[in-house]
């Protein structure tokens, strides 16, 4: 039990990864969604880029004669904006993970480092390989610092045999990986979310412009009606451009993330094997 308790500190104190509240993922979610709306409403509903402006404004002005072609957006309907949040949700949260995954990936080649800490380990020089760990940083190093505490421990230890010196080697680096692994997941449930859910959204305001077009073109009838049912139709299919686009960028960069942490998982877990390894046939 007292192997446990000194365990669990000594992981603690070793790998420490980034904690506290996650800000960024309950306010940014908010923040851009009305953001999405201030672009909508006073970026591309500016009076001044339509012929024929609404001078009520509101919540939802009806301007119409869009002057250029991005300006035609604003005609989409009132799910563009969440369109827009969403795609800057994406943009947030790829670069949040951009930072926190390269912060996790650390200083150097994950591959080189293991192959440095397994030459120390074999001449037995376990303070350079502790130094390696300094210089590495990030999840891998911070795992493989652990390990090695635990590692110069057992080798004093007179009272374990050499399975139980590996068994507790191997417990401080599982320990060590849980407090790491969540670091490199989280937030990543926003991006394949937005993946599924922006296309969709795309398609619903797609179905609404098309709803309004067909309606006007019920009540008016002639050949200006199919003008306008032509115009309203090209303005809905912006709403589906948006969703994919949005979509694909999600897909795209949650794909390239998940490849890196898997890299780094791996990593960790080569990590735990050359330590293990190393102390079995070096201290028997």
């Amino acid at each position: 039990m007292a192997d446990l308790s000194k365990s669990t500190a000594t992981a603690k104190s070793a790998a420490q990864p980034q904690e506290g509240g996650n800000l960024v993922a309950t306010l940014a979610p908010i923040v851009c969604i009305v953001l999405g709306y201030v672009i909508w409403r006073f970026v591309l509903g500016n009076a001044s880029n339509f012929t024929n402006p609404d001078p009520n404004g509101g919540f939802w002005p009806t301007h119409k004669g869009p002057k250029g072609t991005f300006t035609k957006m604003y005609e989409g309907g009132i799910v563009v904006p969440v369109l827009i949040g969403s795609l800057l949700i994406v943009l947030t949260f790829v670069i949040e993970r951009l930072l926190t995954i390269k912060k996790a990936a650390g200083n150097g080649n994950i591959t080189e480092f293991i192959r440095k800490i397994q030459f120390h380990l074999a001449n037995k020089e376990v303070d350079k390989a502790l130094a390696e760990c300094n210089k590495q940083k990030g999840s891998v190093g911070n795992v493989m610092k652990s390990g090695l505490t635990k590692y110069k421990e057992m080798i004093s230890n007179t009272e374990l045999d050499t399975d139980q010196k590996v068994l507790n080697i191997q417990k401080e680096i599982e320990e060590a990986t849980a407090l790491e692994l969540p670091m490199l997941e989280k937030n990543l449930v926003f991006l394949s979310t937005i993946a599924s859910v922006a296309t969709l959204l795309g398609l619903f305001g797609t179905v609404l412009g098309m709803i309004r077009s067909f309606s006007k073109l019920g009540e008016e009838g002639g050949g200006e009606a199919a003008r306008e049912l032509s115009q309203g139709i090209s303005e809905a299919l912006y709403n589906t451009a948006l969703g994919i686009g949005t979509s694909a960028v999600a897909i795209i960069m949650y794909n390239v993330f998940t490849t890196r942490i898997d890299g780094i998982t791996y990593g960790i877990d080569e990590s735990g094997f050359t330590l293990t390894q190393s102390f079995a046939a070096n201290y028997k």
